[in-house]
């Protein structure tokens, strides 16, 4: 098929998953005749056959257009409206091959019936040719089962009967019939809920149950008798797994219709494709029978699968004696002389997974302890590498080290006390057990064996710290830590403890980005949700590098305390050879999945095998130049201890000073920034376009908005002084002092201009130059302003209003918002489009050389978690936007009002980037989006930092202010469509870009666009908005664009008017009770 074709149909379906909306029914729509249906249906999958010519006599030989109806059938009552949402997505992808095509769902009766009597009633006489190809689509869900108990393998085998038993039916009663049977699971966990050791364990449960029910329909499926000439049943290669905590559970439904769309389809010829559509050479819907290079699919993940027989490693050390006599301090601790070992850590210590031999997912549930890289001890070194077997060969006494197969509480664990699933919340509970063991333990001398104790902890708190940035922050996941070392440091005698630093997370995405390796994304998705769910390039991946370099730092810092060597018989020593981790891969280039156990997630022993040995050498190198990065493709040897130094290395036999705990920063005493830009001259001669106009070019600055805008109490300590309006700190507008103690974006521009206009200082309106933002105000507040900034700059006799370059800055938005649920008709995102418009229109008619920054309004929502004990947080925000504040967590009002949100964003993009404010040369408007997905500014503990926000919790502070103004310079020197789209507070003063010399202007639409030939002496022209003529398409312009752009317009149709009638119903619903508040100069 076409690549760019298909890259059309992914952009369709795209824009329905993006908008979360479904396609309206086709039947319902007035078509003019059906070649209009068969040309929308030729561009989505030209030069595919569009129908057999015959009805086809195979079921293995029948296409989309074939099938003429459509059934459901589902196990269980729960998730229904689940899936009856998806199977009338999937309708209406039928609908497109087969307009005429009918849908019954099985669960259309509202008495609660089994899914054989289901059967029973589907397969009574169709109205509808008994030769019709129909498809019935089988759910079986895993909700219901309980995920953790001894008992759930009779669970699984009793519904792969009652499916058997149905699919029985349906082949006798029911010819010319296709059955796929879809296992569908609705994963149960919550955001914003602490995740301990107990619960992440349970979602391993609960991934691996899923699994079981699909091996176990698999096996039930691949018997021969399910494959006739005209009935085929076959199960989807991957289960349906639904978030219920994701926000958008129409976009997941989509998301998921999707993917039941294309496991459908006939299986592309490479795995990494997603075949969207049928083609010439797949034209068939998917049949165990027609999988013709599912064979080339299993050779390419047996080849990622190849294991090395060889787990064994060879110890070159002949010095293997121990210290002549018991040495008395840790400093002095020979391998020999280790009496006991022990290990506190998650699953890769438990060791889930290590000893899979084989592709089967299931395994990973079972805890090879004895296998584990830091405290395993089956066999010997010769075929089992692992820290307890290297010691072996110095100490054949050695005790403590774990073995066989087994959970922490049984006998063969020992002193491997990590658990699955465990956090930092868990590793407290563990040193406790840990320590009562060892006392009691007669094979332990609890006061003279030297112990080695090796801590491993970390991964769970990244795969959960999306959840609650609180609990999870890395000054909390370091201070259990502490807890935990100081238990260890106070009650063990004789023990050196390796910290080994956390693994670097983020490069095991890549195993789940090459669909060839077969990996169960799925699976991961439900154990580890916050590293695996961002997508490349966006705030949430960047959250999570931050996250997991923080919770490094944060260990690292721990130790350089020094706080754990006070004594000699004790230390605490990093061992950071997982620092920085590359993913090994095969001689393709594709990631080598032999490192891996069958979850792609949990490690092989393979992998354990090369930890062991990188653990063991980091013991033996110095504090200070310990090896930090691995890179398991070249191998790692094992290292000796040498005459001239034969311990294991501390801090203190390496000669290494602690730099000691992080000194406390001076207290701030202003918000100032510093400014390192050399090019800083104006433009010669001034430029006549808009899009050459350099910094230093504007003579005037100017701002319209709300109280923000204001800076109403952004300098305020206690509520006497909220009302104040700081002007003079405003972050657009704001001249107060200069850019080294005030950093706003007035005080940015006159470091290349130092006679910029306009700006306002002090408080209050006495001396606001141009500063025309008014407390309170909404969009239809902005014209009214606008009108006075002209009036005034005309009126200013230092302003050359024909000739003076301007920059306008509008924020607006804020109080339309927070009042929309009181009067929804008005404060409609399409009201707010028509005043902006209207004062848009006035600057663009009136104003010569301008541009127009409009920064995008906020989410609101956020502001919900600012939080303070206070009167001015507890009861002033909730009256400055009842609409945000008042209803509570997941209610539709909340819901509605986040909707509402980001229509406005959208409504403001679409103004801006319309061809409206396009013909004259000398005006510009540009969307400055660093708010676009605001992100609320956290203080070392992961809360809210209530610095950035006045003493309302609502409004910002100078603080604020600050990180406003610099987002909003860094925006303006970014290109259109390539702006930061986020608000990363840090309040750093080094973080104002410079322009550059290959481009020194202020971007704006036009000079975004690559080798853009843009005039400088054409003079301006004041013509009132127009649209724009179309531009003349080149006659070479391909044929197949007008249909793109064609179709595109007729799917985002039918996508707006079903949301119209959504929305219609929604408000017809939905009425908020909620009394008018109004906080006059109070609000944004």
């Amino acid at each position: 098929m076409d690549p760019i074709m298909t890259g059309s149909i992914l952009l369709i379906l795209q824009v329905l998953i993006g908008s979360g909306a479904v396609l309206s029914d086709i039947d319902s729509i007035d078509m003019q005749d059906n070649d209009q249906i068969e040309s929308y249906k030729a561009f989505l999958c030209s030069p595919s056959p569009l129908s057999s010519l015959s009805t086809p006599s195979s079921v293995h030989a029948v296409q989309p257009a074939d099938i003429s109806a459509l059934y459901s059938l589902s196990t269980s009552l729960s998730g229904r409206n689940v899936t009856s949402r998806l199977v009338s997505q999937v309708a209406e992808l039928l609908s497109i091959f087969n307009p005429e095509v009918i849908t019954a769902n099985g669960e259309a009766s509202l008495q609660p019936r089994s899914l054989l009597q289901e059967v029973e009633d589907l397969s009574l006489p169709p109205s509808h040719q008994a030769s019709d190809w129909k498809l019935v689509l089988l759910f079986v869900s895993a909700d219901h089962l309980s995920a953790c108990t001894q008992h759930i393998d009779a669970e699984v085998g009793a519904i792969t009967r009652e499916v058997e038993a149905a699919l029985g039916i349906l082949q006798e009663q029911l010819h010319h019939t296709l059955v796929h049977v879809v296992v569908c699971h609705s994963s149960q966990h919550k955001d914003n809920a602490y995740i301990g050791a107990k619960q992440q364990h349970s979602r391993l449960c609960e991934a691996t149950l899923v699994q079981k029910m699909q091996d176990s329909l698999g096996g039930a499926l691949e018997h021969p008798k399910w494959q006739q000439l005209n009935f085929s049943a076959l199960l989807q290669p991957r289960p349906l797994i639904l978030e219920h905590s994701s926000e958008d559970i129409l976009a997941d439904v989509s998301k998921l219709a999707v993917q039941l769309w294309t496991s459908l389809l006939q299986a592309s010829r490479s795995p990494s494709q997603l075949s969207a559509c049928p083609t010439q050479e797949r034209p068939y819907l998917r049949t165990p029978l027609n999988l013709l290079d599912n064979r080339q699919e299993v050779d390419n993940r047996g080849a990622a699968l190849q294991t090395d027989p060889v787990m064994g490693s060879e110890i070159p050390c002949t010095d293997r004696r121990p210290s002549p006599t018991t040495p008395k301090s840790v400093h002095d601790l020979r391998p020999a002389d280790i009496k006991v070992v022990a290990a506190v850590g998650d699953s890769l210590t438990a060791g889930n997974g290590v000893g899979a031999k084989s592709d089967n997912l299931l395994l990973v549930i079972n805890e090879y302890r004895g296998l584990s890289w830091s405290i395993g001890g089956d066999e010997n070194i010769t075929t089992v590498t692992t820290l307890p077997n290297i010691l072996k060969e110095f100490n054949p006494s050695l005790t403590g080290f774990s073995q066989g197969i087994g959970k922490a509480d049984s006998p063969g664990a020992f002193l491997n006390q990590a658990v699955a699933g465990a956090t930092s919340g868990d590793v407290v509970k563990q040193v406790r057990a840990l320590v009562a063991r060892m006392k009691k333990d007669t094979r332990i001398d609890f006061h003279n064996d030297w112990k080695v104790i090796t801590m491993f902890i970390g991964g769970n708190d990244i795969c959960d710290f999306c959840t609650d940035s609180v609990f999870f922050s890395p000054r909390n996941v370091a201070a259990r830590i502490r807890r935990a070392l100081d238990i260890l440091h106070d009650e063990v005698p004789r023990a050196l403890v390796n910290l080994v630093e956390l693994l670097d997370i983020i490069p095991l995405r890549n195993l789940h980005k090459d669909n060839t390796l077969g990996c169960p994304t799925w699976f991961v998705r439900i154990v580890c949700p916050c590293v695996l769910k961002p997508r490349d390039g966006s705030v949430e991946l960047q959250k999570v590098n931050e996250y997991s370099r923080a919770y490094q730092h944060a260990m690292r810092e721990l130790v350089d305390s020094g706080r754990y060597d006070t004594h000699d018989n004790f230390s605490v020593v990093l061992q950071p050879f997982y620092r920085e981790v590359f993913l090994p891969t095969l001689p393709d280039g594709r990631p080598d999945r032999s490192y891996f156990s069958p979850d792609c997630f949990h490690l092989s022993q393979r992998a354990h095998t090369l930890m062991a040995r990188a653990l063991w050498n980091n013991m033996l190198e110095p504090v200070g130049n310990k090896t930090f990065t691995q890179d398991f493709t070249a191998g790692i040897d094992l290292k000796c201890p040498s005459e001239a130094a034969p311990f294991f290395r501390t801090a203190a036999n390496s000669n290494y000073t602690f730099p000691g705990p992080t000194p406390t920063p001076p207290p701030v005493t202003n918000w100032g920034s510093d400014f390192s830009c050399l090019n800083t001259h104006p433009s010669d001669p001034v430029p006549t376009s808009a899009h050459r106009v350099r910094p230093a070019d504007i003579k005037v600055a100017a701002a319209l908005g709300d109280s923000v805008t204001t800076g109403f109490g952004a300098k305020a300590k206690n509520l006497l002084q909220l009302t104040t309006e700081y002007r003079g700190v405003s972050w657009s507008i704001g001249g107060d002092q200069t850019l080294e103690t005030v950093t706003t974006l007035a005080n940015i521009l006159r470091k290349f201009n130092p006679h910029l206009k306009g700006v306002s200082k002090g408080q209050g309106k006495r001396r606001s130059g141009f500063n025309m933002s008014v407390g309170g105000a909404k969009v239809s507040g902005i014209p009214a302003q606008v009108r006075r900034l002209i009036d005034t700059m005309k009126n200013d006799t230092t302003v050359d209003f024909a000739n003076d370059w301007k920059l306008v800055t509008l924020f607006i938005g804020g109080n339309d918002l927070c009042q929309y649920c009181n009067d929804r008709a008005s404060l409609s995102p399409k009201n707010f489009s028509y005043h902006l418009m209207m004062s848009l229109d006035m600057l663009y008619k009136e104003v010569p050389r301008t541009i127009v920054n409009i920064l995008e309004i906020l989410q609101l929502d956020g502001l919900r978690r600012v939080k303070k004990d206070s009167l001015g947080c507890n009861v002033l925000q909730q009256l400055g936007c009842p609409c945000f504040m008042l209803p509570s967590d997941d209610s539709l009002e909340l819901h509605e009002v986040k909707r509402i949100n980001r229509e406005v964003q959208m409504e403001t993009e679409n103004l801006a980037s319309s061809s409206r404010y396009d013909n004259r040369e000398d005006f510009a408007v540009v969307v400055q989006p660093f708010f676009k997905n605001s992100i609320i500014p956290l203080n070392a503990d992961g809360r809210p930092d209530v610095t950035y926000f006045s003493v309302d919790c609502f409004h910002f502070s100078e603080r604020g202010h600050a990180d406003m103004a610099v987002a909003m310079w860094n925006n303006m020197l970014e290109p259109v469509g390539k702006k930061q789209t986020y608000n990363l507070f840090t309040n750093a003063r080094n973080r104002i870009k410079c322009p550059t010399e290959e481009h020194p202007y202020i971007f704006t639409k036009v000079n975004s666009l690559p080798s853009v030939d843009i005039s400088t002496t054409s003079p301006p022209t004041h013509s009132t908005p127009t649209a724009a003529a179309p531009p003349t398409c080149p006659e070479g312009a391909p044929l197949w664009l007008a249909a793109v752009l064609a179709v595109c317009g007729l799917l985002l149709g039918w996508g707006l008017t079903w949301l119209l009638f959504t929305c219609k119903a929604k408000r017809s619903k939905m009425r908020m009770n909620a009394t008018t508040v109004e906080m006059k100069s109070a609000l944004f």
